[in-house]
């Protein structure tokens, strides 16, 4: 019985590391701290090229090493950081000045916000153009176009 308890837990462990390599590249996740060290290799022992103190920026996995990915941030560095760094948690900046946060997803709506470019929002879901966000106490429609960390196709929720 502890052998069968012992395979099975093994099995679970190695599937749950292919599965998550099985994942499409590339794709976004966020960052999950506010500290996270951007790395020039896969592997703690590779030089620190940069340290990120923003929790919830969105990032580009574009390779995968092990247990490490290779992230393209909104400003275009590029670099390694562990997996335990990142969540699945969607975030999207603002890559305009000015973007406008409407009620609804139509620009005849009734605008709720003006973006400054840079601003972190929760991204709740996509409908064609637009995304739904949240930032602050404030929740409305954003034109993709307008963000960065989301795909022009890309559904989400």
């Amino acid at each position: 019985m502890k052998y069968l308890f012992y395979t099975l837990i093994c099995f679970l462990v190695i599937y749950g590391a292919l599965a998550e390599n099985t994942k499409p590249l590339p794709r976004f996740v966020s960052l999950r701290s506010n500290e996270v060290n951007l790395r020039v290799g896969p592997g703690s022992n590779y030089p620190i090229a940069w340290v990120y103190v923003r929790s919830g920026l969105p990032v580009e996995i574009i390779a995968e090493f092990d247990t490490w990915r290779k992230i393209r941030d909104p400003d275009e560095a590029i670099g390694w950081v562990h997996q335990n760094m990142l969540t699945k948690k969607r975030h999207v900046r603002a890559d305009k000045d000015d973007v406008v946060m409407y009620r609804n997803a139509d620009t005849q709506s009734v605008p709720l916000a003006r973006l400054q470019k840079g601003v972190i929002l929760d991204l709740i879901k996509t409908r064609g153009e637009w995304c739904q966000v949240k930032v602050f106490n404030y929740k409305g429609w954003v034109l993709k176009s307008n963000l960065w960390g989301v795909y022009a196709q890309e559904k989400v929720g």
